[in-house]
């Protein structure tokens, strides 16, 4: 830790590798399960392919947690290292807004909602799973393009040196191509 950051600053970058790590583990995930044709019938077809089941598991993991690292760590730590006072996580969450870090407010609480339905109502009806694996697909792109933006912050209202930062994150390809 660099002895010349406050606690805030320093607390905010150790985070910020934190969801390095963590982007880079749901990228690798996003990429394997998505490589495949994620349909109804695959869905059914998961009691018969652990393989495929330890996938979705993992990309499934890895997006809820990357989104709860940001929402209850980074962001109020973002916050607090430029001298802000995090609220709530809706007034947080707002604030990430406001500063331009975030997208939407509204979109984050949507993936809030999708996060907590693939993790609670694990395919109880194959359809809707299938078409909300397909919104964690474009949520998980999303939480990357925050990190980029929370990235970049740093550097132009923090000062933060580019080669004192995690790298920025690539974005997998995405598959509406």
């Amino acid at each position: 830790m660099n002895p010349t950051l406050s606690l805030p600053a320093a607390r905010f970058l150790q985070t910020l590798e934190i969801v390095a790590k963590e982007a880079k583990h749901l990228s690798y995930s996003w990429g394997s399960l998505f490589r495949q044709t994620i349909d109804v019938k695959w869905i059914t077809r998961l009691d018969q392919n652990p393989g495929c089941a330890e996938q979705l598991e993992a990309f499934v993991s890895r997006f809820g947690r990357m989104q709860d690292t940001m929402a209850d760590k980074l962001f109020p730590r973002w916050l607090l290292a430029l001298a802000e006072v995090p609220g709530s996580q809706i007034e947080t969450l707002n604030r990430a807004e406001r500063l331009g870090v975030l997208a939407s407010t509204e979109r984050w609480l949507e993936m809030r909602n999708l996060r907590n339905r693939l993790v609670h109502e694990y395919m109880s009806d194959p359809a809707k799973f299938a078409e909300d694996l397909a919104l964690a697909k474009e949520y998980s792109l999303m939480l990357m393009e925050t990190f980029n933006r929370v990235r970049q912050d740093a550097m132009i209202r923090m000062g933060h040196k580019k080669e004192s930062l995690p790298e920025e994150l690539t974005l997998p390809e995405q598959a509406s191509k």
